[in-house]
């Protein structure tokens, strides 16, 4: 958590079920997304842009919202998500 809190995110590259990138919701929730980051149209790495509100594919310009819902083509399918929550100094990721 005291990494994601510097950064505002995290990528996860030894998760079980691929890599994952951990995002701090900016509402006053204390919660987490967590998403595979792999553009779903080319299969590039996307980034959290946290002017934008959301996530960027650097390859094509894909955008996906915080939910990984496609917000900008040339994508058509949205980012896999997994459920995630802090759970005191750790974020569990839950991967099915």
């Amino acid at each position: 958590v005291s990494e994601l809190n510097q950064t505002g995110q995290l990528l996860v590259k030894n998760f079980p079920a691929g890599a994952v990138l951990l995002v701090r919701n900016a509402d006053a929730s204390n919660s987490v997304s967590a998403l595979n980051p792999t553009c779903t149209h080319r299969g590039c790495e996307v980034a959290w842009k946290a002017d934008q509100n959301a996530f960027v594919c650097p390859c094509h310009h894909a955008k996906f919202s915080a939910t990984g819902e496609v917000l900008a083509s040339p994508a058509k399918h949205p980012l896999k998500t997994y459920a995630a929550k802090i759970e005191g100094d750790s974020v569990l990721v839950k991967s099915a």
